[in-house]
């Protein structure tokens, strides 16, 4: 097991990161401190974990709640069942929540917890790679909204994240792909050796090899946690984590939530950023293709659906949650490694990125 610190002062966080941590009570019952705790989980995700988690932490005897699997459960609705069973059961707020699955169970389970009772404590035991390397990290908690993606939210940070990469083993390849989104991220926004590590690796992550998604995983991290620390609720840096989400944000919004994966949306909109950070001139064409190849090898999209138009972009980019003063900005690339929070860009590029990916006019 290796452990590093969300540095955040008296909000400070570990995560731990191993195999075989849901069957390890050492790993888990410490931050419980003999507090109730409710496990929350889906129903993708129980038959294959919830016991093994109930069974570590027996002598605290926690509560489960099992809700619908999928981003399109990821509402408001959905939280109201957790308050029910919190209130139901007659949880104080000494209590503690656990989210036991991907990100749409750490989302939800996360506000759930930022809002009952003005704030109870949570914990993130992550099943996903999406979630492992990004999501469970940083206290963003909240769900979906027909007009925009996390339009409704807090930041909650967790009191850990316990990462058990055997977890990993019954992850569709699809799952896989999408988390590897975010993992590609990483290492164009910020850490340009990492880009190259994952060049040379990604067939050991496709194949699921454990030392390679260990490093995978915990370089992910190690850059989110630099990034959180240094801006908890972005005001500043931490929008740079937004790369390609912008673009993937409306994806899913245009599409239903849940016609796409998050991280396949985030794939098709890494590609879009660079494509438009080329067409400035400030990403080099030979950069630009090795990012696109990346995604692409990962096994993720990197076009849109024919339904997609230039128009639905602009209109629900408007309500993203980096327009300021009624500007767009846009997470983008000067070089591999080294992205940018940009609003001075010239729209008649963008327009150019949207025209060829969304494809109007051009069959």
């Amino acid at each position: 097991m290796s452990s590093l610190i969300v540095e955040l002062g008296d909000r400070s966080y570990p995560i731990e990161l191993g195999t075989g941590l849901l069957a390890q009570p050492q790993a888990i019952l410490p931050f419980l401190e003999d507090r109730k705790a409710l496990i929350v989980t889906n129903e993708t995700v129980a038959p294959l974990y919830l016991d093994r988690l109930r069974q570590s932490l027996s002598s605290a005897m926690p509560g489960t709640l099992v809700l619908p699997d999928g981003e399109a459960h990821k509402t408001l609705d959905t939280v109201s069942r957790i308050y029910d069973a919190l209130l139901s059961g007659q949880y104080g707020r000494d209590c503690v929540l656990i989210a036991l699955g991907g990100g749409v169970i750490g989302d939800i389970t996360g506000f759930a917890a930022a809002t009952y009772q003005r704030g109870i404590g949570f914990m993130q035991v992550p099943t996903t790679l999406l979630a492992q390397v990004d999501s469970s990290v940083g206290g963003k908690t909240g769900v979906n909204h027909p007009l925009g993606k996390n339009m409704i939210g807090a930041f909650h940070q967790p009191l850990a994240v316990i990462a058990d990469t055997d977890t990993l083993c019954t992850l569709p390849s699809r799952e896989l792909a999408a988390g590897l989104a975010e993992v590609i991220k990483y290492g164009l926004l910020g850490d340009a050796p990492f880009f190259g590590w994952l060049e040379s690796n990604l067939d050991a992550l496709l194949a699921l090899e454990p030392s390679a998604l260990t490093e995978a995983i915990r370089r992910s991290c190690v850059n989110k946690a630099r990034i959180v620390a240094l801006d908890e609720r972005e005001s500043g840096p931490r929008a740079l984590l937004n790369l390609g989400h912008t673009f993937g944000h409306v994806i899913e919004t245009a599409l239903g939530y849940g016609a796409w994966l998050h991280g396949e949306a985030v794939g098709a909109g890494l590609c879009m950023a660079v494509d438009l950070s080329c067409r400035l001139g400030w990403l080099k064409v030979a950069d630009r293709d090795r990012a696109i190849a990346l995604v692409q090898r990962a096994g993720l999209p990197a076009r849109l659906p024919a339904q997609l138009r230039a128009e639905d972009f602009h209109r629900l980019m408007a309500h993203d949650k980096k327009v300021r003063s009624g500007k767009l900005r846009l997470v983008l690339l000067k070089a591999i490694g080294k992205a940018v929070v940009a609003a001075d860009f010239d729209p008649a590029k963008l327009d150019e990125t949207l025209r060829y990916y969304c494809r109007d006019g051009q069959g």
